[in-house]
């Protein structure tokens, strides 16, 4: 089933026949965020997932209707990113009011922005013929159990609030090009190819892996700027363990 932003985003953008992040892939998405926080937040968070959920489906029509225009043209508005502060604004007074639920609720709620931002299918470039998004969606679902969810960005964690609409419209320009990489991959010869033909060891799959990671460090970064801002506990944050490519071992 369509979440309402994603579906109310996809006719906005023309192309209402994909499927834009599918439920296990955004409920992966967000679980995946919860990681990189701290401990408090992360299972405050995970207490009010169905609450959460449905707050981000409650987004203002206006608000919906402006990000999706935005990411249908590559640039974020500032009244667009003014609405989204409005927004985040909301969970940080009621978090200082001491509603720390409602605010919680209201904070994760914003996942939905960069969710939104870091989706290469809802780019013009990547919507080129009917069928592609859906194929894209259904490759990204199939191979979810292989995608190595890496930090995309460690300084992003470390943002604070002024900065998260100069880091939300980088996430938009890197999604929009790796774009054209799942057109190429997918439309080829005039028509659409099954996504079934991909594996993990194909462009596709590297965009898709990629655009995992991004979103779920983008969500987090937002949640963890705003938690910083309202002053929330920020012990016990995890460390993502750093791994470095190692030169192949060449045998006597």
């Amino acid at each position: 089933m369509r979440r309402p932003l994603v579906a109310a985003l996809l006719t906005l953008l023309g192309a209402a026949e994909a499927g834009a992040w599918p439920a296990p892939v955004a409920d992966g998405l967000v679980r995946h965020a919860r990681r990189l926080l701290p401990a408090s937040l992360g299972l405050l968070m995970q207490e009010r997932e169905r609450e959460i959920r449905e707050e981000a489906e409650r987004l203002p029509a206006e608000l919906v209707r402006a990000l999706a225009a935005d990411t249908a043209a590559g640039r974020l508005q500032p009244a667009t990113v003014v609405a989204i502060e409005g927004r985040a604004a909301e969970a940080l007074q009621l978090m200082r009011q001491q509603r720390l639920t409602e605010g919680v609720v209201r904070l994760g709620a914003l996942y939905a922005i960069p969710m939104v931002l870091t989706d290469p299918a809802l780019a013009p470039a990547a919507t080129v013929a009917p069928g592609i998004s859906r194929e894209y969606y259904a490759f990204l679902s199939a191979n979810l159990d292989k995608i190595p969810v890496v930090l995309d960005d460690a300084a992003a964690l470390q943002l604070d609030r002024r900065q998260l609409g100069s880091y939300w419209q980088g996430l938009l320009d890197r999604s929009r090009d790796h774009a054209p990489v799942i057109a190429g991959e997918l439309f080829q010869g005039g028509r659409v190819l099954d996504h079934r033909a991909f594996d993990y060891r194909s462009p596709l799959f590297a965009v898709a892996s990629l655009a995992y990671s991004r979103a779920v460090t983008g969500i987090a970064a937002t949640w963890l700027a705003l938690w910083r801002e309202a002053r929330g506990d920020l012990t016990r944050m995890p460390s993502p363990h750093e791994v470095h490519p190692q030169a192949p071992r060449i045998e006597p």
